[in-house]
């Protein structure tokens, strides 16, 4: 990946103490606090952007719940989704991730300092367990990010479709459903230029437990999909 590349070369001269850093922390991620842990990961998140030359544009800070314990339900639209709504958040969260890019370096030291969830999809109970160790974190006050598509769209700013069971944690914690939507997050990872790219980070009003609590997970999964494209449309 060039911009990749780019975003290594143009800060080359605080890399080896950041990675050196990253690691050390995904290693002892008891030694901090999330706040402290996310902060570092907001001054790495910076830097990578400012050097590859990705801006981001954040709208609807005013919609994020005044308590903590929320999920984060945005489209997915490539790698680097995670990494705009880290420089778009003040508020420390975590994520639910497919296990398949837990391996991938840097991803992989992030994912570990945010004690985030490697999901397998195809191992019925170690999902269910998340679902539960999720649930009980959320209710507690922390926040989550769920990608209800499951996998990238691939299709750029056209959303892929939601599921329904994506949900399950937020309806048993009874939090706020949080839509995000993102525009043109694709663009740094998943495309194959170093030109100057601008990714938008829509934060919208939170669905409340009193709004969905009589929908199905399918019901309330269409809303969101439905919300979040028309906020793209209505961006582009």
């Amino acid at each position: 990946m060039k911009r990749i590349l780019m975003m290594v070369l143009r800060n080359l001269y605080m890399v080896p103490f950041a990675w050196f850093r990253l690691c050390y922390r995904a290693s002892h991620v008891d030694k901090y606090t999330e706040e402290d842990m996310y902060e570092f990961l907001r001054w790495i998140d910076l830097h990578a952007n400012k050097g590859g030359r990705v801006h981001i544009d954040v709208h609807g800070l005013e919609n994020l719940p005044k308590e903590n314990g929320f999920v984060f339900f945005p489209n997915h639209q490539g790698l680097y989704d995670v990494l705009a709504i880290i420089e778009a958040c003040p508020r420390p969260f975590s994520v639910v991730a497919k296990k398949e890019i837990g391996n991938i370096p840097f991803l992989k030291q992030v994912f570990a300092c945010m004690k985030a969830y490697m999901l397998d999809r195809e191992d019925v109970r170690q999902a269910m367990q998340v679902i539960v160790n999720v649930t009980k974190e959320v209710k507690n006050g922390r926040n989550y990010l769920i990608f209800a598509e499951g996998t990238r769209s691939k299709k750029g700013n056209i959303v892929g479709t939601f599921k329904g069971g994506s949900f399950k944690c937020a309806t048993k914690a009874r939090c706020p459903i949080v839509p995000v939507a993102l525009i043109d997050s694709f663009k740094p990872f998943d495309t194959n230029t170093i030109r100057p790219v601008t990714v938008q980070v829509h934060f919208m009003k939170p669905l409340e437990y009193e709004e969905y609590k009589n929908m199905k997970t399918t019901e309330i999964a269409e809303t969101v999909q439905k919300r979040i494209q028309n906020k793209i449309d209505a961006n582009i």
